[in-house]
Formats: structure tokens, sequence, C-alpha cells
């Protein structure tokens, strides 16, 4: 009874191992890192584009 419950232990750690570091290489396509805002170029684009102007009177009657 010990050895299968040592053999179940064993088949649950190699299991949790595999998960957590071996599904990477086996085929599991990785993700880009994300671009934070401030180094997005088109967010800071859309960033000066809705700035409003000097010249406008945005608000003003």
């Amino acid at each position: 009874m010990i050895y299968l419950l040592a053999a179940i232990g064993a088949l649950t750690i190699a299991v949790l191992m595999w998960r957590a570091f071996g599904a990477e290489r086996v085929g599991v396509a990785s993700r880009q890192p994300t671009v934070a805002p401030d180094d997005d170029p088109d967010f800071l684009r859309k960033l000066g584009e809705q700035k409003p102007k000097p010249g406008d009177e945005e608000g003003k009657s």
C-alpha cells in the first residue's frame, strides 16, 4: 500500500512539474509581452490628437 501511494505521489509531482515547466516547449504558443502605454507609439499619437490645441476655445462661449 505504501508503494502505491508513493507511485501516485511521484506521478502527481511529475504531472505538475510538466505542466509548470514543460508545456511551453511542447507547443503552447508563447504570448508576446504587452507594450506599456507610454511605450506604444499609437497610444501616444492618439493622446496627442485628443489634447486641445492652445488656440482652440473648447467650452468657451
